[in-house]
């Protein structure tokens, strides 16, 4: 089979192991939401909405149905959210954000992360204060003057609408994602085209040489947590 068929197993592996990822994050999102607010999307807002973008990443129905039902029978583990943060190779910052039923287990294969790659946890604020929470939503078959109209006629206030040749990219707070989204939706002509939700360094930096590898090696041992959700960072990544 040969060089090509290794490469190929290898490439499936690293999707399989991503989805799973994936899964499992949702699953405990979806869970905790079901369990605080109930069962029922339509009279829990943040449960709909969390199916709703499950679905929007290809998460399975059997795994939303699960853990909603996992909840009804108040059968599954509590999970809290943490964040941690630190310094990283070559002046690099990082925010650091799980679900963990095991506080303890979690910060010490964060601390390992780290420890590992030559970094550093900071304590609570170090970090954060650097970094803004921003929405972004690239939108088609509307200006930006009728897209700051329209929003403003919501209350909704954005930071910035960048005009590019056939589509306008809205910048707002990070909480204001899905008031734009839902005002959006009557627009018939217009075409969401991406959309993200997250935190942002108000400045990024460039690494190459041993810093680059030791960051990635780094984000490469987060992402191998399994109660590691998310992380951000303030380094200029190469394009895929």
């Amino acid at each position: 089979m040969g060089r090509k068929f290794e490469v190929r197993k290898e490439a499936m592996a690293k999707t399989n192991l991503q989805k799973a990822k994936l899964y499992s994050r949702y699953g405990k999102e979806i869970y905790m939401a079901a369990k605080n607010g109930g069962t029922n999307p339509e009279t829990n807002q943040a449960l709909k909405k969390l199916i709703e973008k499950a679905k929007s990443e290809q998460v399975p129905s059997d795994v939303i149905k699960r853990n909603i039902d996992k909840a009804t029978q108040s059968a599954g583990e509590d999970y809290l959210a943490v964040r941690y943060e630190g310094y990283g190779p070559g002046g690099s910052s990082l925010l650091v954000d799980a679900m963990t039923d095991n506080v303890n287990r979690t910060v010490s294969e964060v601390r390992n992360c780290f420890t590992k790659t030559g970094s550093k946890l900071g304590v609570s604020g170090s970090v954060e204060h650097s970094y803004e929470h921003l929405s972004h939503v690239e939108v088609e078959g509307i200006g930006a003057e009728s897209l700051l109209e329209l929003l403003l006629e919501k209350d909704i206030e954005v930071m910035d609408i960048e005009e590019e040749a056939s589509s306008a990219l809205i910048t707002a707070d990070g909480y204001a994602l899905d008031d734009i989204l839902e005002a959006l939706k009557p627009l018939e002509s217009a075409q969401i085209t991406h959309q993200d939700q997250g935190w942002f360094a108000m400045e990024t930096i460039s690494l190459d040489g041993e810093a680059k590898a030791g960051f990635d090696k780094l984000l490469k041992m987060l992402d191998d947590v399994d109660d590691v959700s998310h992380v951000y960072h303030n380094v200029e990544m190469d394009p895929e």
